[in-house]
């Protein structure tokens, strides 16, 4: 048999993510038979059926699924050899995928890449907004901002500091409740806070030792809901202090009493350090985010 085309993998993760072969027409922009035809040709090669009909739509089998995390490991090494492809080795040109969390792509990152893409006309910049390590050795990513110390091999590392954390509220909320005068007075109060309790919440609350957290009122593991929330009048949340002394209505409260960090890094693949749009792009966040944490 012919070797299967990666476009109908492509295709198979889009039926996947849209539960039609309607919708994962209209999503690749192909037509609806075109997708069968895609489909039946990888359902012929694995001798099976990967899909079945229901009430909801295409329900995947457990073939489908098991061959997703495959499907998304080759759309990852394609979107990386495009990525390359596109690069002039003497130009900053080409696309470079950088992975952050919701709170820091959506807050900080456009204000430091903008004159970055303002100085390269030709440099295009994708943004995966995840809280998820993503692989720079497979290169889901080209340039990583984690806040989980790397422990992979072949990358290149910039430990770029710590990023305060501190309570805040809106003004009226605090003309409403009061102003508590130590952290465990928070506890009794509106709370803004996450809903699990992800490795890098674990790690910053370390430092809290034995002091109890609230039963959060307002819930979820989305940084960005939080700050929105803060922001709202929700009530009193933590949130990182650069961001929380940007908003005039927003108080830090308990001011230097709680001794809660992020850490930062960034992290690219050392191949991609002689990389001319890979490199500027590097050095742009180093040097923008050392900036953020300093107006702490």
């Amino acid at each position: 048999m012919e070797r299967t085309n990666w476009d109908y993998y492509r295709t198979l993760l889009a039926v996947l993510d849209t539960g039609s072969l309607s919708a994962a027409a209209r999503h690749l922009g192909l037509t609806q038979p075109t997708v069968g035809r895609h489909i039946e040709a990888l359902e012929a090669e694995a001798g099976q059926q990967l899909f079945t009909r229901s009430q909801r739509g295409l329900e995947p089998t457990d073939t489908a699924l098991s061959m997703r995390h495959l499907a998304e490991a080759m759309a990852a090494t394609a979107d990386a050899i495009r990525r390359t492809a596109s690069e002039s080795r003497t130009a900053v040109s080409g696309s470079v995928r950088i992975s952050a969390s919701d709170v820091i792509a959506v807050e900080v990152l456009p204000e430091i890449l903008a004159p970055v893409m303002a100085g390269h006309a030709a440099l295009d910049i994708e943004v995966s907004v995840s809280d998820a390590v993503e692989d720079l050795l497979n290169r889901q990513a080209d340039i990583a901002l984690r806040m989980v110390k790397p422990t992979q091999d072949a990358l290149l590392v910039r430990h770029i500091g710590e990023i305060p954390i501190g309570c805040f509220a809106r003004d009226d909320v605090i003309a409403r409740h009061g102003t508590p005068q130590k952290p465990e007075d928070i506890t009794n109060l509106p709370t803004i806070g996450y809903d699990r309790e992800l490795i890098y919440i674990r790690e910053a609350t370390k430092a809290l030792g034995d002091m109890p957290l609230p039963a959060f009122d307002f819930r979820s593991d989305s940084n960005l809901a939080q700050l929105s929330a803060i922001r709202s009048g929700c009530g009193f949340g933590f949130c990182q202090v650069p961001l929380g002394r940007r908003d005039p209505r927003l108080v830090e409260v308990v001011r230097g009493q709680i001794p809660l960090s992020l850490p930062l890094w960034v992290v690219m693949h050392e191949d991609l350090r002689h990389s001319p749009r890979c490199r500027v792009v590097f050095d742009a966040l180093v040097t923008g985010l050392k900036a953020y944490i300093a107006t702490a």
